[in-house]
């Protein structure tokens, strides 16, 4: 019998996705990059977090649309991979799918790249909106605002029509459905925490013909998380996402090119802490309480970076 299938597939900034064969292991590591650039220190749990937020929301959206999800339990792990203490709340075995190449948007609240369009423009990936809108406005309701997925750099805005160019009128439409049928349910659910999800982005795929939801979900690196209380429109809302460290790279000096400079100690436990925040206020349980039952224990973090590392070699 032939071994299994177990080669490292894909690296992006923040997964590494292993080819399994019928599957594929989507890695969620502790990498945190800014301004399209991957810094050299890890914040400690942040892919256990972004794992576990994803879990979450897929449970309460799998009546809107089916995932790629087969098990994020160690045990159903094929070899090498069963067991490996360090993927224990970081690693999902999913469904191959064949990715469809629009980044799905979905916006509530005025802000970032698309508060920057609007002022320019006077609409957001040519969905007209009133005047007078500020940072951080509420929309009249959410938007559709997708754009390319790039391979590398940055993801470029697209109108409707343009979707439809790329890949046709039906799955466009069931895309903008779907999306904003999603962020409704993310920000339902949120609200109830006293979180304000301002925008996120979803992916999706095709699976046995099945339009499926892929990637991360309704987590602080695809969304913004804003706390309700204080939330006050014509200013920058505090956020529990990586915001901490992209002000810190601004204020140090940098200039956004490689290589990035070292974040100090405390840049990096703050970080760590506003991840974890997001979990807990947004799941409403304790981060601990996932760690137990994902299988992890303290002292198998302690080897986390050398192991992902050492994965990453024996099956380059």
């Amino acid at each position: 019998m032939s071994p299994p299938v177990a080669k490292l597939h894909a690296q992006g900034k923040v997964r590494d996705v292993y080819d399994v064969g019928e599957a594929l292991l989507l890695v969620a590591t502790d990498r945190i990059s800014a301004f399209d650039v991957v810094l050299p220190d890890p914040i400690p749990d942040k892919g256990r977090v972004l794992t576990g937020l994803t879990q979450y929301w897929l449970d309460r959206t799998m009546d809107l649309v089916p995932s790629h999800l087969l098990s994020a339990d160690l045990r159903d792990f094929p070899a090498p991979f069963r067991g490996e203490p360090s993927l224990a709340g970081r690693a999902m075995l999913v469904k191959k799918a064949q990715v469809v190449l629009v980044e799905c948007v979905a916006r509530g609240y005025l802000t970032g790249s698309g508060l920057k369009q609007y002022r320019a423009e006077g609409h957001v990936c040519g969905v007209p909106l009133p005047p007078g809108l500020e940072e951080s406005s509420k929309l009249p309701e959410p938007i559709f605002t997708p754009t390319t997925k790039a391979a590398e750099g940055h993801d470029l805005p697209l109108t409707f029509d343009e979707t439809v160019d790329l890949i046709g009128k039906g799955l466009a439409e069931r895309l903008r459905e779907l999306t904003i049928a999603l962020y409704e349910r993310g920000a339902q659910v949120a609200a109830e925490r006293g979180i304000i999800v301002a925008d996120t982005k979803f992916e999706f795929g095709f699976a046995d013909g099945e339009l499926i939801l892929i990637d991360e979900v309704l987590t602080p690196d695809s969304s913004r998380f804003w706390p309700a209380e204080g939330y006050t429109p014509g200013v920058t809302q505090p956020s529990f996402d990586k915001q901490y460290v992209r002000d810190w790279l601004d204020a140090s000096g940098w200039d956004h090119e490689p290589p990035p400079p070292d974040l100090p100690a405390d840049v990096v436990q703050r970080t760590a802490a506003t991840y974890r925040d997001a979990y807990e206020r947004v799941t409403g349980d304790t981060f601990d309480r996932y760690l137990q039952r994902m299988g992890f224990t303290a002292s198998d973090g302690d080897r986390d970076a050398a192991d992902l590392e050492r994965l990453r070699r024996e099956h380059a």
